[in-house]
């Protein structure tokens, strides 16, 4: 029998990306989700074992990881709502994790967190998921977290978003416009989660995930426009209007930026020293944005 890997949040496009990658490499996954219908693009995926789950309950968690060889938690959010706020799903959630793994006999634990998770970091989403990776680093589970930069795909929020207020807007004004990004391709980061899982020199360790290049974001954004045939100025916000200017992109339709996104900006998105030699020690090499983002962003 395939061993069975567990995984929550496998219904975005990091997970989509990621349960693709994990039924090619022979193994039998379950997923885990609030609502079954968010998974459909996934059911045509040969042994997947899709489960409604409430991942909030450790009694059904338990449940749902018995029998498996791994858990994989890829739970995060980048804005706050009533519902859901980041202090939920970033800290509270990878504690019943810890626990409902312990609790089923589980000892594997793959985990998203992000680079600059720190708990003491300057935005409310970089200290919950410092606060996420405090609750695995002191289980006694055989852990593995991985930190990626701003993660780029088809069906991304970030380039995309950017893409189509580019193709609208006759000028885009930036807050932080010289803040570095590695962004790092969703196909890399999945087959990063992959490689990692069998291997037990992987334990105890933690993986910046970072692309060949680094931009800063009007550089990344000059590059969009030329490359969706959208070229715009792109003029940097001054930091007195920055605060105000995030405040009436999160209030717009489209959530463009948030002030507590702004926030997370006043740090680089970069791996240490603007390497990648981690996706390298796990056996990917790097996906170049040029290469590949244009196929989808010009339609």
């Amino acid at each position: 029998m395939r061993p069975i890997v567990t995984v929550l949040g496998g219904s975005g496009y990091i997970g989509r990306a990621l349960t693709a990658h994990l039924v090619r490499a022979g193994y039998a996954v379950r997923l885990l989700t609030r609502s079954r219908e968010v998974t459909r693009p996934l059911w045509v995926l040969p042994g997947l074992d899709v489960r409604e789950v409430d991942v909030y309950d450790v009694s059904q968690l338990t449940a749902a990881f018995a029998g498996s060889a791994a858990v994989i938690n890829l739970v995060g959010i980048i804005r706050e709502t009533r519902k859901q706020t980041f202090a939920r799903a970033h800290a509270l959630l990878p504690q019943k994790v810890v626990t409902a793994c312990a609790d089923a006999n589980v000892a594997r634990l793959l985990h998203m967190s992000a680079l600059n998770a720190d708990s003491s970091g300057p935005s409310d989403y970089l200290r919950s998921k410092g606060d996420g990776e405090a609750a695995v680093r002191e289980s006694k589970l055989h852990w593995t977290i991985f930190q990626p930069s701003v993660v780029f795909g088809p069906d991304d929020t970030f380039l995309n978003t950017f893409a189509r207020v580019l193709s609208q807007a006759p000028l885009l004004m930036v807050p932080s416009a010289r803040t570095r990004f590695q962004p790092v391709y969703v196909g890399d980061v999945a087959a990063a989660f992959c490689r990692a899982l069998p291997l037990f020199s992987t334990t105890g360790k933690t993986f910046p995930l970072g692309g060949p290049r680094v931009y800063r974001l009007n550089e990344l954004l000059r590059w969009l426009g030329k490359t969706t045939g959208s070229p715009r100025p792109i003029l940097s916000t001054p930091t007195a209007l920055a605060l105000l200017q995030a405040w009436l992109l999160e209030h717009l339709p489209g959530h463009l930026m948030t002030r507590d996104q702004l926030r997370s900006m006043q740090k680089d998105s970069v791996c240490p020293d603007g390497k990648t030699n981690t996706l390298i020690e796990l056996g990917v090499t790097p996906t170049a944005l040029e290469d590949v983002a244009p196929r989808w962003l010009r339609s």
